[in-house]
C-alpha cells in the first residue's frame, strides 16, 4: 500500500494546480487564456525537466536518439488532455521516407503540441543557441541537440553542412520551418520563404517532405486560448535527384505554393478570408515574396530554421553539382513563381531531426 502511496501522491497534488486553474478559466475569457498559458508552459516545463532524467537513463541505455521521442510524446500525451486539444496527422505513412528534409509551417509555441504527436524515432534536435536557457534546454542539451549559432554566420553554415552529412551518413530526418519566424493570422497565409531547408535538400540529394500544420488562429492567439481539434496534413515525398543549386528557387516555390495550397484547405474558414490579404513581410520585394494566390497549385506526389540562419551558399568552392533532369527540372519551372500576428514565444530557432522505423 505504502508503495502505491508514493506514487498517488504526487499525482494528487499535481492535480491540485490543474483544477484551480480549470476554475479559473471558467470565469471570463481572459481567465481562460491565462489558466491554459499557464498549464502549457507549465505542462512544458515539468516534462523538459523530467526529460533530462529520462536521457541520462536512455544514454546508459544506448538509446540516446529515443530520447526526443519518448519526451515528445509523453508532452503530447498529457498537454492534450489537460488542454483539451487533440491533433489529427494525415499521410504520416510519408514519415516511412527517409532521409528527408520535412519542412512545415510555424505558427507559435502551440507548434510543439503538434510535434508532440508526430516526432519520429531516432530523433535529435538543431535549435538556435539561446534555447539551452529555456525550460527544454537541459533536456536539449542531454538528448544529444546540436545548438546553431545565428549570430555567427560561419557557424551557422558549418551548422547546417555538418546537419546534411549526418542526414547521409546515418539516414536521418531533418524539419526546418521555411518562414524563419513565427506567422499566425486570422487568414490562414504563408510568409515568403527561406531557401536553406532546399539548399540542404538538393546538396544532400535527399527529399523535400511538407507538413501542413491548419491554422489554428481559433484556438491559439493572444488573449485566446480555447480548445479543439487541430489537422496536420504530411504531404508526399518531393524528389531532388538531379537537380542542382540553381533548381532551389524552383524548388522553394513548388513546395511553398503546395503547402498554402494545403494550408487553405484544410483550414477551418473565417467569415472575414475573402476580405482580407495575407501579410506580406515588410521590405521584402513583391517579384521575390509573394504567391500568385488566385490560382494555388496543388500538392502533386513525387530532430525548435531560424530566420537568422542564412541561406545556403552556392558551390563557392567550385566543386561540381549534379547535373539537373531536363524532365523534372522543367516540371518545377512550370509550376509558376514565388508570389503576423506573431507570439511572445520563443522557439522559432528549433529544427528536428529524426529517422523513422519501417
Amino acid at each position: 500500500m505504502s508503495f502505491l502511496a508514493l506514487f498517488i501522491k504526487p499525482l494528487a497534488y499535481i492535480s491540485v494546480p490543474v483544477v484551480i486553474l480549470r476554475t479559473i478559466a471558467s470565469t471570463s475569457p481572459d481567465g481562460r487564456y491565462y489558466a491554459q498559458l499557464t498549464i502549457y508552459l507549465g505542462t512544458l516545463a515539468v516534462v523538459s525537466t523530467w526529460g533530462v532524467f529520462v536521457a541520462v537513463g536512455m544514454t546508459l541505455m544506448g538509446r540516446r536518439h529515443d530520447v526526443n521521442y519518448v519526451v515528445a510524446r509523453s508532452f503530447y500525451a498529457i498537454a492534450s488532455h489537460v488542454l483539451d486539444i487533440q491533433v489529427e496527422v494525415e499521410g504520416e505513412e510519408h514519415l516511412q521516407t527517409c532521409p528527408v528534409v520535412m519542412v512545415g509551417n510555424h505558427q507559435s509555441m502551440l507548434d510543439i503540441l503538434y510535434l508532440g504527436r508526430m516526432f519520429p524515432r531516432k530523433a535529435s534536435i538543431m535549435a538556435k543557441k539561446e534555447l539551452q536557457w529555456s525550460p527544454l534546454g537541459p533536456w536539449m542539451f542531454m538528448s544529444g541537440a546540436v545548438f546553431v549559432d545565428r549570430g555567427n554566420s560561419e557557424k551557422a553554415h558549418g551548422s547546417l553542412a555538418a546537419a546534411g552529412d549526418e542526414m547521409k551518413r546515418k539516414g536521418i530526418s531533418l524539419m526546418m520551418y521555411p518562414e524563419g519566424t513565427r506567422h499566425c493570422q486570422e487568414v490562414p497565409s504563408l510568409l515568403p520563404f527561406k531557401k536553406g531547408a532546399f539548399h540542404l535538400a538538393v546538396q544532400a540529394g535527399i527529399p523535400v517532405i511538407p507538413v501542413v500544420c491548419e491554422n489554428y488562429w481559433r484556438i491559439y492567439r493572444k488573449g485566446v486560448f480555447g480548445s479543439g481539434t487541430i489537422r496536420v496534413r504530411v504531404l508526399p515525398p518531393i524528389s531532388t535527384t538531379g537537380l542542382s543549386v540553381s533548381d532551389v528557387p524552383e524548388l522553394t516555390t513548388l513546395v511553398r505554393d503546395q503547402m498554402l495550397s494545403t494550408l487553405r484547405e484544410i483550414s477551418v474558414k473565417v467569415t472575414s478570408e475573402e476580405d482580407v490579404k495575407p501579410a506580406e513581410q515588410p521590405g521584402m520585394k513583391a517579384d521575390s515574396t509573394s504567391v500568385e494566390e488566385s490560382d494555388p497549385v496543388p500538392a502533386t506526389p513525387v530532430q525548435v530554421v531560424s530566420d537568422e540562419v542564412p541561406d545556403m551558399p552556392s558551390d563557392e568552392d567550385g566543386s561540381e553539382t549534379p547535373s539537373v533532369d531536363t524532365s523534372l527540372s522543367q516540371s518545377l519551372r512550370q509550376e509558376g513563381s514565388i508570389s503576423e500576428y506573431g507570439t511572445e514565444t520563443d522557439d522559432e530557432g528549433m529544427v528536428v531531426v529524426g529517422r523513422q522505423h519501417h
